[in-house]
């Protein structure tokens, strides 16, 4: 089980996200999409077309996490 820290916000990103993206281009989505950092701690989560596969975001102290 993963632990969250206080205050960490799960923002759930609206719309289809290409499933081949990695590390870079997720967070440049959330750059470009939500304006936010990516390594403010938040968790962002990604949907695929079919909606059947997710992608999650997170950054912690060690780095990006992808899962």
């Amino acid at each position: 089980m993963i632990t969250l820290p206080t205050g960490t916000r799960i923002w759930i990103i609206a719309g289809i996200t290409d499933m081949r993206c990695g590390f870079n281009g997720l967070a440049s989505k959330v750059q470009n999409t939500l304006k936010d950092a990516p390594f403010s701690g938040h968790i962002f989560v990604f949907r695929g077309r079919s909606g059947k596969m997710v992608k999650i975001l997170w950054a912690d102290r060690d780095g990006l996490c992808l899962f």
